[in-house]
Parts: structure tokens; sequence; C-alpha cells
């Protein structure tokens, strides 16, 4: 895994984004479907952002009873250590998927159809993403499987492994439960700005998920520079710019979060199939738009409120 050279035309590219307003704009009918739903999402949107009210609700986390689970782990890693790593830098890398089951989720991703850019309505195989862009007049920057990647046993395998349990419980406290799991394409092509936005790519931004939250990756198939990796601001999740918290916007450009935390302090996650990380999403991210080949990627997320129940877990409302 290697650390972002933060000089390169490519983040300062990243930093010019377009209208705030219209960044919010797209995210809006999400957001007044959450707060119908849940009217408790509204608080936890408007506090959450401040470090005063986070710390807050993290002095109400429990210990878990156990600290460690009596289930076989397929990782060979240890929770201490990821517990530790994140709560100094808000990520740890030493994670990896066994041969097997990452190579069985890339063949039931290219097996089966996903949803272009969050939309059912656009339906394709990512061997046929080239035809479906032409099919449906438009670019297609990501293909997400939604609730079909449930049908996939590695997957669910994955989401239900004892060390990310333990790891979770570890940080977040006993209360902590699954409420993502997420498998995706991202692909290389000239992307909108919205389409971008909606996917949270080439934006730096923190995550209002949750009051808690964490987020394990996995890199299906193999991430190099061309191929869109994940980008990650090292200790960003335990201190906050004040001019960050009381903004309604999350996202924010490169220059500006690089200039607070310091050039050393972003990691761009590149590695074999397989490799995977686990991150504070309160922490500064970005995933990057693939430029040479596309990107599969398998996110298990947990948090310590429930999730939706009107849509499969990080799927949008599509105005």
């Amino acid at each position: 895994m290697q650390k972002l050279d933060v000089q390169s035309k490519d983040l300062e590219s990243i930093a010019r984004s377009g209208s705030k307003l219209r960044r919010m704009a797209v995210r809006l009918p999400t957001y007044i479907a959450d707060i119908r739903e849940n009217p408790a999402w509204l608080p936890m949107f408007m506090f959450a952002r401040t470090l005063p009210g986070r710390n807050l609700h993290w002095l109400t986390a429990r210990k878990p009873k156990t600290e460690q689970s009596s289930g076989k782990s397929m990782f060979h890693a240890d929770y201490r250590s990821a517990v530790s790593a994140l709560k100094q830098d808000g990520i740890f890398t030493g994670l990896h998927l066994p041969q097997a089951i990452h190579e069985e989720i890339h063949a039931y991703a290219l097996n089966t159809p996903c949803f272009g850019n969050f939309d059912r309505r656009l339906e394709f195989k990512a061997s046929d993403h080239a035809n479906a862009e032409k099919q449906y007049g438009r670019s297609l920057l990501s293909g997400h499987l939604f609730d079909r990647i449930m049908d996939c046993d590695a997957a669910l395998a994955v989401q239900k492994d004892p060390l990310l349990i333990d790891i979770a419980k570890n940080y977040l406290g006993a209360d902590a439960q699954l409420i993502t799991t997420r498998v995706w394409w991202s692909f290389p092509t000239l992307a909108s700005e919205k389409d971008r936005s909606m996917a949270s790519l080439d934006k730096f931004h923190f995550d209002l998920d949750d009051w808690r939250m964490l987020k394990f990756f996995f890199n299906i198939n193999a991430v190099d520079e061309g191929t869109g990796p994940h980008v990650f601001v090292r200790g960003s999740h335990r201190r906050r710019r004040l001019k960050h918290q009381l903004t309604l916007l999350v996202g924010h450009p490169a220059d500006d979060v690089l200039g607070y935390y310091g050039p050393d302090s972003a990691i761009t996650l590149t590695g074999p199939a397989g490799s995977g990380f686990v991150e504070d999403p309160f922490g500064f991210h970005m995933g990057t738009v693939p430029t040479s080949k596309p990107r599969l990627m398998m996110e298990v997320g947990f948090g310590v409120s429930k999730p939706s129940k009107r849509r499969f877990h990080g799927e949008p409302i599509i105005r």
C-alpha cells in the first residue's frame, strides 16, 4: 500500500469541484426519506458532525461481555492490533481474504447483472459495460449488486466472520451491529459531477450514516493507481477543523483537508486481489475514478443504529 503524492496534478484536479448546492441536491431525496422513516436521523445528521456531539455519544458505548468470539476466522489478524490502530490512525490495513473467497465473489459479480449509478433501471453485466453505456446513452461510473450479493455464499461468510465482529464490538461498543454489505464495480468512464458525487468519488469527505461506524473494505480484484484506489487521511477521525464541523457539507477540497492534517497523512490503498482494510469513516476519505481498468470492491459496515428497512444497504433515493 502506498502513500498519496499530494503534489500530483491528480489531487489538484480532485480539489476542483462544482457547485456545493448541486452536490447537496444530489443527496437531498435520500435525506428527506431518512428523516421521514426515522426522525432520530436528523439530530444524528446535525450533531454527529461535531466533535463534542460525537464524543458525548461515544460515552454511551458499552464494553462487550467477551472481547473475542469463539468462532474460527478466515483472517490471520489480531483484533487487538486492529482496534489499537483504529484508535490511533482511524485505519488498519492488515486484512486479506482467502483466495477461494475473493475469487468466488469476483466470479459471482461477473456473472450477476448490476445496477448502474445506483439506479435499478440501468441493469447490465460488468463485461457489457461499454455496450450498456451506448444502450442507455450515458456514462455508467458504478455498478452495484445491491441485495443480489446476498445470494453469494462467500460474501455472506465475510460479513459473518468473527474477527470483523470482534473488531467492531471492541471499537464501537457492545451494541455494534452489521448494517451494510455492499459489492460494487467502479468503471473507467467520463462521469458527470452528479454521478461522482453520488458515488462519493474524487472528493475528500466523511460519512454521517451513524453516530459510530466502522467500514471494512476488500479489493476483490487487484488495485493499482489506475484502478481507482481508496484514499484515507490518517488521524482525521479524532480531530477536526472547526469549519469542517460547522457546515452541512461533508466533502471538502483536497488542499483544504491535507493542509490541515499534513501531506503525509493521506495513504492510497492499493494492493493485490483480496487485500483489505478497516476504517472509521468519520475520518476523511474518498474513492477515486478508475482510469485504466474496473475496480470491484466489497464493503461490510457496522454501526450502532438500525439500518433503513425501505431500501437495501447504502441504496440512495433517486429523484
